[in-house]
């Protein structure tokens, strides 16, 4: 499995989107589309952007009942992305669901990850505000388990844990890796962050970068560096 950094296109327009992807003249980048630009735009700006060349990592983070996931993968599956996501919270049983929604008629699907604890949760916050008491390293570990017992491909989660995902479920377990920051950059609102660099000596397959790409006054500039820190 190839290595590859992924740029959250965090904007709030279509017009905001692509002006920033016009900068990269030369490859085209694998994206992310989260909440904020799905949300704003609609499948219009997926269809936009795969049509442009891009991989896609769709990145919505889906969490309800099981119907109701399978139902959405379905609709999802059609907007040919190549990743997208659901909580691991969400039980074994709607992880399951997702799966048989996401699979097209002819066999083939996205690659199915998903997110055991966000980057902006700690120990604290974990214990103070969802009751779990257990150690977040454990709890990351026991959800990336049951994703692959569902028969996902991965799981989004720190860059500190992806050796451990790797050793628990596997070396062909993806791991998709957010609160990744330059050594000499600033780490915003996560609080699990590791720069491009340790995050490939640590075994991330993937690291999803936003704002030390997005917000650079060079942005090319700044996805060459993640590119070489973390892929070369």
């Amino acid at each position: 499995m190839g290595k590859d950094v992924i740029i959250a296109c965090d904007f709030d327009s279509a017009e905001k989107t692509f002006a920033f992807l016009d900068k990269f003249t030369g490859r085209k980048p694998f994206v992310k589309i989260g909440m904020e630009l799905y949300y704003a735009e609609g499948p219009s700006i997926v269809k936009e952007i795969k049509k442009r060349g891009h991989k896609i990592f769709l990145d919505l983070k889906l969490h309800d009942i099981p119907n109701t996931v399978k139902k959405s993968m379905a609709v999802l599956s059609r907007l040919d992305v190549d990743m997208t996501n659901l909580h691991a919270a969400g039980t074994c049983r709607m992880m399951e669901a997702a799966i048989e929604g996401l699979t097209r008629p002819d066999g083939t699907r996205p690659l199915l990850i998903a997110v055991t604890q966000l980057t902006s949760t700690d120990q604290e916050s974990m214990e103070k505000d969802l009751w779990i008491e257990k150690p977040i390293a454990d709890v990351v570990m026991h959800y990336a388990h049951n994703a692959k017992l569902a028969g996902l491909d991965g799981v989004v989660c720190s860059p500190l844990e992806a050796g451990k995902v790797h050793e628990t479920c596997g070396k062909d377990f993806v791991t998709v890796t957010p609160g990744v920051r330059f050594a000499d950059g600033d780490i915003g609102d996560q609080k699990r962050v590791m720069t491009p660099a340790q995050a490939k000596e640590i075994g991330s397959d993937y690291i999803v970068v936003g704002r030390p790409i997005t917000a650079a006054e060079d942005p090319v500039a700044a996805y060459e560096r993640c590119v070489n820190e973390f892929c070369d």
